[in-house]
């Protein structure tokens, strides 16, 4: 908790840095703030939309590229090949992207919601903040309270070690034991050799006695 509690203090503070940045740069009504594109001041709304989309040509990767300011934040252009699309990031103390279309005007709109929309994500991110502090709260409360079957838990977990103890040791002797008697009780395989051996003995054993019947007769 105290990690996330930090992390959104940091946008909440970055995100009223930026809402301070636009309302210095807040056009009247009807009217078209300056837009640097490539080093050049564009007071036309019309000129600044056509300067964006030729700008768009040169970007051809992902990597954001400097391309000018607008409204006191710094314009950086990517192109996202996933999407097919080109979004234009405007960085002041946070970032706020948009996506960028083929329609001049269209876009300079996209651009002006994008950085109306700070204050939303402003109050997103203080939901965020409150909720993490009542969740941390919640867990403090839980970490106080007794575990009513802790010594139950303990109980059986001695048990087990207990048991688990005597069932290694039964294993042990039962299998030295086992083996020990396998041992004594495993009758001898016979030999191939012997067995060949006695065949050609009792094949000598019974020509010799048909030899001596024959000759009797």
């Amino acid at each position: 908790f105290p990690e996330n509690i930090e992390k959104n203090k940091g946008f909440i503070k970055g995100f009223e840095q930026d809402l301070k940045t636009l309302s210095m740069n807040t056009p009247a009504e009807g009217e078209f703030l300056p837009m640097v594109i490539r080093g050049k001041t564009l007071a036309d709304k019309d000129i600044a939309g056509a300067s964006l989309l030729e700008a768009c040509k040169e970007v051809k990767g992902k990597d954001p590229i400097e391309i000018g300011s607008y409204r006191g934040f710094t314009m950086n252009l990517s192109y996202d090949g996933f999407y097919n699309e080109f979004q234009l990031t405007l960085k002041g103390a946070m970032s706020h992207t948009a996506k960028l279309g083929m329609d001049a005007r269209g876009n300079l709109t996209r651009i002006d919601n994008t950085l109306a929309n700070i204050s939303d994500r402003l109050k997103v991110v203080s939901d965020q903040l409150d909720n993490l502090y009542k969740q941390q709260e919640a867990a403090k409360s839980e970490v106080g309270k007794p575990f009513l079957q802790e010594q139950e838990l303990k109980d059986k977990i001695s048990r087990l070690t207990v048991l688990d103890g005597e069932l290694n040791m039964g294993i042990g002797d039962s299998d030295l034991k086992e083996q020990a008697e396998k041992k004594k009780t495993k009758p001898e395989r016979p030999s191939v050799l012997n067995s060949l051996k006695q065949s050609t003995q009792t094949g000598k054993e019974f020509k010799a006695k048909q030899n001596k019947y024959l000759e009797g007769r």
